[in-house]
């Protein structure tokens, strides 16, 4: 379930994606402690540029809504990355199972979905507020982001073809999340 190049060196072994509030950076934590593998975190960019330009994450979003070419940009750094054979085994991004299926990479590309009522109360639970705030926000943001990635890239976030591994982890928690995909891991 994975690509050898050269012989000897690997591409991304697996790709990790999901709605915010659907548990992907825990699962890639997890990856990480167990088969002590590099990881890439397309959220750990984003918020890394807005500090670089000295933006709050909200302003950083606006900006990226109203100038296409600073999601291309991020973009471009996730898809370099998913080609480095010395590069990070876990990339972690909304994107990342598209740009493996697109660039024809063979690996483990996973989408963990979760309700919108069940984001909402996981984005309550770690960053407060109240519920019903929380859910509004996250529809929000979940429909810009559609219509953003439709525009740049013609993706439409609602087709899970690009995805060998689909967990729905509104009734399962970390552990078993973590336990389906190690399954998968070890099984190839």
């Amino acid at each position: 379930m994975f690509v050898e190049p050269n012989g000897d060196e690997l591409l991304v072994i697996v790709t990790v994606s999901g709605p915010p509030g659907s548990g992907t950076s825990t699962l890639v934590r997890r990856i990480v402690d167990e088969y002590s593998w590099k990881s890439l975190n397309g959220g750990d960019i984003f918020r890394s540029e807005a500090q670089r330009r000295g933006l709050t994450v909200g302003q950083f979003s606006v900006l990226c809504k109203e100038d296409l070419d600073v999601d291309r940009s991020l973009d471009s750094i996730l898809k370099k990355e998913l080609q480095d054979t010395k590069g990070s085994e876990i990339i972690e991004s909304r994107l990342s199972g598209w740009w493996a299926h697109m660039m024809e990479i063979d690996c483990l590309r996973i989408w963990v979905n979760v309700s919108p009522e069940e984001c909402a109360r996981r984005i309550q639970n770690r960053e407060g507020g109240d519920f019903e705030t929380q859910l509004q926000l996250s529809q929000k943001r979940q429909m810009d982001d559609k219509e953003r990635y439709r525009i740049l890239y013609d993706i439409d976030l609602d087709d899970m073809s690009p995805y060998s591994l689909i967990i729905n982890a509104d009734d399962i928690n970390a552990d078993e999340v973590y336990a389906l995909v190690d399954n998968c891991l070890r099984s190839d």
